[in-house]
């Protein structure tokens, strides 16, 4: 077996300085991990991803978010696999929060992934890990689910929010592959039924950290919306209803919000929108593309209330000893 060092980078904070807007010192200080996009080689990865686990349990966390591919999208979309990554989430000490990814369901039409049905490995994720109100991890939180306030979208359990220190953290539906706008009939009509119910959630989200006078939203979830400019104006784009939501909402709510996902595997710390209508950067919003594939690395995510850009990110990289 191959030994591993964690290397911290604990001098190396990503922060990026905000004006513009104010928030309230309320709360302490807190720390959570960001991850995703893992393990893709296997079974090689399997035991880099069993000692990122033991280094993010060293760290003690409040808790994690796992945005999504839990696996390459050549791998086999079998049960088997679905029950071995909830055995990996269980091995998180705190709790942990997860929104799939197009690997687990939207891909599994290909060959070398097995060639499924992905609407019924869609539904098979959503009993293997949405089955309670109850996140995952070895302690667990709850979470209030999309599916048990709004009627209308209650096939949404995916989609949740809890709330830490006076920010709430919102996890959303967006898959890569264009989020499932593409290819067969049934596949347009699913993104077009859960679009809208992602731009319910997005709205009641807004709306909710304004009337209870919250500090910050972060929403987490898989797909990299900025990929390529043509996401916020292409005809055919399964994102830009999302980006337009934001870019709209978040120029309202005049507070930090943070934008985790995955998708393209690199790390990515920077200010992704740009203000409705003109070419100023809507310095309110930082993106964090977390890293994944053949890095099995995470971030850690530091919040402190007290600071007008509450956000410090912290990579944490296992390196292989030669």
């Amino acid at each position: 077996m191959r030994s591993f060092k964690a290397i911290r980078f604990r001098e190396f904070f990503l922060a990026i300085a905000i004006a513009s807007f104010t928030t309230a010192a309320v709360g302490q200080t807190f720390k959570f991990i960001a991850l995703g996009d893992m393990p893709y080689s296997l079974p090689q990865d399997f035991q880099r991803f069993e000692n990122l686990i033991t280094e993010i349990n060293r760290l003690k966390p409040s808790f994690s978010i796992f945005i999504g591919d839990t696996k390459s999208g050549s791998l086999l979309c079998s049960d088997e696999h679905n029950q071995i990554i909830k055995s990996y989430f269980s091995n998180f000490k705190a709790p942990l929060i997860y929104t799939p990814g197009d690997n687990e369901w939207t891909d599994c039409h290909r060959p070398m992934a097995g060639a499924y049905d992905p609407l019924e490995r869609l539904s098979a994720l959503r009993t293997v890990f949405f089955s309670t109100n109850q996140s995952l991890g070895k302690n667990t939180l709850r979470v209030q689910r999309q599916s048990d306030l709004d009627p209308k979208h209650s096939k949404y359990v995916e989609n949740a929010y809890w709330i830490k220190n006076n920010f709430l953290f919102v996890s959303i539906h967006i898959p890569g592959s264009n989020n499932n706008n593409e290819g067969a009939e049934s596949a347009i009509k699913e993104y077009q039924d859960r679009n809208q119910a992602n731009l319910a959630w997005i709205e009641h989200a807004f709306n909710l950290a304004t009337q209870r006078s919250l500090n910050g939203i972060i929403f987490a979830y898989q797909a990299d919306m900025f990929y390529k400019p043509s996401q916020l104006t292409s005809s055919d784009s399964g994102y830009r209803d999302t980006l337009e939501s934001l870019i709209s909402m978040s120029e309202i709510f005049n507070k930090p919000v943070l934008l985790i996902h995955g998708d393209s595997h690199r790390l990515i710390i920077d200010q992704p929108l740009y203000r409705k209508n003109q070419k100023k950067v809507l310095e309110n919003v930082l993106r964090l593309q977390v890293m994944g594939a053949d890095q099995v690395q995470a971030v850690e995510v530091q919040v402190n209330p007290a600071q007008e850009q509450p956000f410090t990110f912290s990579p944490i990289i296992l390196k292989a000893n030669n």
